[in-house]
C-alpha cells in the first residue's frame, strides 16, 4: 500500500514539474488560470498579483521534481532507499509547508481566502487547495512509513 501511495504522489508532483517545466519554457496554456489575482482600480477588471518570470517558474519545476525524488528515495521507488530520520523529517516539513498551501494567505489563495471572484480563485478552491491536502496527507504517509 505504501509503496503505491509514493508511486502516486511522485507522479503527481513529477506531473506538475512538467507542467511547470512547459510555462518556464514561454508555454502559455493554463499559465492564466495558475496566478491569483486582485481586483482592479476603482472595481476594474481584475489584474495578475504578480507576473512570475520564466527563472522563478523553473526554480518550482525543480523544486516539485526534487520532492518526487525524495518520496521515491524514501520507499526505494526507481532509487535506493534511504531510511535517515533526517530525510522522514524534511517530507514531514514538506507536508507542513503543502498544508499551509492549502489553507492559504487569508486574501489570495487557499480555502480562506477573501477574493473569490475569478478563475484562479474558483480552481484553488475546488482543484489546488484539495489537491494540496492530499498531497500533504500523501507526504506524511511516505515519510512515516
Amino acid at each position: 500500500m505504501s509503496l503505491i501511495i509514493a508511486q502516486w504522489m511522485a507522479a503527481i508532483f513529477l506531473l506538475i514539474s512538467l507542467i511547470h517545466l512547459y510555462w518556464a519554457a514561454g508555454g502559455k496554456l493554463g499559465s492564466e488560470a495558475a496566478v491569483p489575482r486582485v481586483p482592479g482600480e476603482g472595481g476594474g477588471e481584475s489584474r495578475p498579483a504578480f507576473k512570475p518570470s520564466g527563472f522563478a517558474t523553473l526554480l518550482v519545476a525543480v523544486g516539485l521534481l526534487l520532492i518526487a525524488m525524495l518520496v521515491c528515495l524514501r520507499v526505494g521507488l526507481y532509487l535506493p532507499r534511504v531510511h535517515h530520520w533526517s530525510l522522514q523529517w524534511v517530507i514531514s516539513a514538506i507536508a507542513m509547508l503543502v498544508f499551509a498551501r492549502a489553507i492559504g494567505d487569508s486574501n489570495l489563495l487557499g480555502f480562506f481566502k477573501q477574493v473569490k471572484d475569478s478563475r484562479f480563485a474558483r480552481l484553488d478552491t475546488w482543484a489546488y487547495s484539495p489537491l494540496c491536502v492530499v498531497l500533504g496527507a500523501g507526504l506524511l504517509a511516505v515519510a512515516w512509513i
